[in-house]
């Protein structure tokens, strides 16, 4: 069983930058594809992108193509999350979550941890 805590949201202005990072407790960290998300107030959670076991390969919501990028250490049994240019609709909770698989839908992981807050001042 794997337990995930967030860190590194805050409050931060259009245009700036925050590095997400989650850290996995257990010793089958690498076995897990990792992956972020996102939930605004009063919408549904969103994906925001996907790493794979090895870290080679990753997957991202168009929405924050070109501008966030996942990361992972399987040493440190971490996995970041790079936010650059952020946007004020990128105001959200940002949850990492472990799968057995890639993939963009939420119900298909696993774990999840806690969440942490960003927020977008203009």
């Amino acid at each position: 069983q794997a337990q995930l805590v967030e860190s590194g949201g805050g409050l931060v202005q259009a245009g700036g930058s925050l590095r997400l990072s989650c850290a996995a407790s257990g010793r089958t960290f690498s076995s897990y594809a990792m992956g972020w998300f996102r939930q605004a107030p009063g919408k549904e959670r969103e994906f925001v992108a996907w790493i794979s076991r090895s870290g080679i390969i990753t997957n991202y919501a168009d929405s924050v193509k070109g501008r966030f990028t996942i990361s992972r250490d399987n040493a440190k049994n971490t996995v970041n999350l790079q936010m650059n240019n952020l946007k004020p609709e990128d105001t959200a909770v940002y949850y990492c979550a472990a799968s057995a698989s890639p993939t963009v839908s939420a119900h298909l992981y696993d774990y999840w941890g806690q969440g942490t807050q960003v927020t977008l001042s203009s």
